[in-house]
């Protein structure tokens, strides 16, 4: 299987945000700023590349009945040292996300991909998989939270350009992030059909 393809996929045909919709509690959840979609999806990102390896390497050795316990397992491990790692060296983001941390041991994105692509490919295929995917989710959760906080409070990665009332609060409270996201998917998915012609 080609690796740029599997890369790219996550990015752009496959975006689990955009595209799959897949993810969605965390991706409403804390993109109330540029800063927080940034450290989510990165977060995101390094378990699901991490457990992809993991679970890709170890396939032959679960046996089928207890695939998805052992697949929360492995997961749940690389989410306790992400918890362990932001709560020691970035404890404002770690505050700042709260108990969607520890959520991402049942995120829906990466439980499909240990499923659908770790489970039946190598490693390297599944960790330029994870890649990908924690790309494209990355991706996703910076633009939502950058155009919340563009709209909603004047400023992009807590640099205010616009005065300290002058935005629209809704798009800082949780309605904001289903409108939001509902145009963003509207133009990404306007700018495909174009690309497609």
């Amino acid at each position: 299987m080609n690796k740029l393809k599997i890369l790219f996929n996550g990015i752009l045909k496959e975006n689990p945000i955009f595209v799959l919709l897949i993810g969605m509690c965390p991706t409403l959840g804390t993109t109330t700023s540029a800063i927080n979609g940034l450290g989510m999806g990165l977060s995101t990102m390094f378990v699901l590349i991490c457990s992809n390896i993991v679970i890709a390497l170890l396939k032959n050795l679960i046996p089928n009945k207890v695939r998805i316990p052992a697949f929360i397992v492995i997961i749940a491990s690389f989410v306790t040292i992400l918890q362990l790692f932001m709560q020691a060296f970035i404890p404002s983001l770690y505050s700042s996300l709260g108990l969607f941390i520890p959520l991402i041991v049942v995120n829906c994105l990466i439980l499909a991909r240990a499923e659908s692509f770790a489970n039946k490919n190598t490693a390297i295929n599944a960790m330029f998989d994870g890649i990908g995917m924690g790309l494209g989710f990355t991706f996703a959760l910076t633009l939502l939270g950058a155009t919340r906080e563009i709209l909603g409070s004047g400023s992009i990665f807590d640099i205010k350009f616009i005065g300290d009332n002058d935005g629209i609060l809704i798009f800082v409270l949780a309605p904001g992030a289903f409108i939001a996201l509902g145009y963003l998917i509207a133009i990404i998915n306007k700018l495909n059909k174009k690309t497609k012609q």
